[in-house]
């Protein structure tokens, strides 16, 4: 139909064929430049992981350290230490709403208590604001991802609570009080469990001690945990932290204390310590290892809990708390 060719768009134009377009043969590809390998996510502007590592930097820098813990899996509430150059103590923050929640219940002095913005109140969030403002605990809101550095990742729910870092004594401090009698001082060898501790400063204060001493290294602190375990004795029985334990010993030997420690290979039974009445230091070692053997040599006198066969030993804290019944019982007896 040869009278077709002549209608309007009937013929391509030149140079509108369809069809295989010559190509570069790939000289382009060539010629581009790649970018290298992917950053980390550390080194991507505006990624959290990013944001996160610049902020550490920026408290590193300015003399307040970086957050501690550990990476990988899902973090549990509770305490974490944040801050601090080495060896030097640090302020812990409480996380989740329970363990803030106990904290407060037991009198941790806490200096700030966060809560995150549009957080879903319930009864913990509830109690939890009304004590803080009951104790002067200043009260900030925040983002989660506030929350979520503050605690360094910890499963926060929504609330945290920072406990600033405790004010230890010096191991002659204890002595200062001449209104008290003979002295008696609890020395922790070891001790690691806060909550050991926690419950030894309780006895202490329960059974007339003027303080206890703890070593600075490889030994508990006192934490939140420790704290809530002593159920608000430690505002009232001071804790001090000797560099050598030993030393602090020796030293309590030269102003007159007899240093006796608590072992189950013991000298003596407690129920036969004659020198209980005098100045005294009691030594409980810890919950595995028992005394050192530095401690030990440097006590004037190992006495031993009886117990019925069968049963090896008692943690730190329960034996303290016998050792201090005993001791305090002598000491009434013999005032009449």
């Amino acid at each position: 139909m040869a009278g077709n060719s002549q209608r309007r768009g009937a013929k391509r134009n030149p140079g509108s064929k369809k069809g295989a377009v010559v190509g570069s043969g790939g000289q382009r590809r060539r010629a581009l430049k790649g970018r290298g390998p992917t950053p980390k996510a550390e080194e991507r502007t505006g990624h959290p992981a990013a944001r996160k590592a610049a902020a550490v930097a920026r408290r590193a820098a300015s003399g307040q350290g970086g957050q501690g813990g550990q990476g990988g899996g899902q973090r549990p509430s509770g305490p974490r230490r944040t801050g601090g150059p080495r060896g030097k103590e640090s302020s812990e923050v409480v996380a989740g709403r329970n363990s803030v929640v106990e904290a407060l219940r037991a009198g941790v002095p806490a200096s700030t208590l966060f809560v995150a913005t549009g957080l879903d109140s319930d009864d913990r969030v509830r109690e939890a604001l009304k004590r803080a403002n009951q104790a002067g605990v200043a009260i900030l809101e925040g983002t989660r991802t506030d929350l979520d550095r503050i605690t360094d990742g910890a499963v926060h729910q929504g609330v945290a609570l920072q406990v600033p870092p405790y004010d230890y004594a010096e191991p002659q401090d204890l002595l200062r009080d001449d209104t008290a009698g003979a002295p008696l001082v609890v020395a922790l060898d070891g001790v690691t469990d806060p909550r050991n501790l926690g419950a030894v400063v309780r006895s202490t204060s329960a059974f007339g001690g003027a303080g206890v001493v703890v070593p600075e290294r490889r030994a508990a602190g006192m934490t939140a945990a420790a704290w809530k375990t002593s159920a608000g004795t430690a505002a009232r029985t001071p804790v001090a932290r000797a560099t050598n334990l030993t030393r602090a010993l020796q030293d309590y030997k030269e102003r007159g204390l007899f240093v006796v420690g608590l072992d189950a290979d013991g000298e003596v039974e407690l129920d036969e310590l004659e020198i209980a009445t005098e100045p005294l230091v009691l030594v409980v070692g810890g919950e595995g290892a028992g005394l050192s053997r530095l401690v030990k040599e440097t006590c004037d006198l190992v006495a031993r809990i009886p117990m019925d066969r069968g049963t090896e030993s008692l943690n730190a804290g329960v034996a303290a708390g016998v050792a201090l019944y005993e001791v305090s019982r002598r000491r009434r007896a013999a005032r009449g």
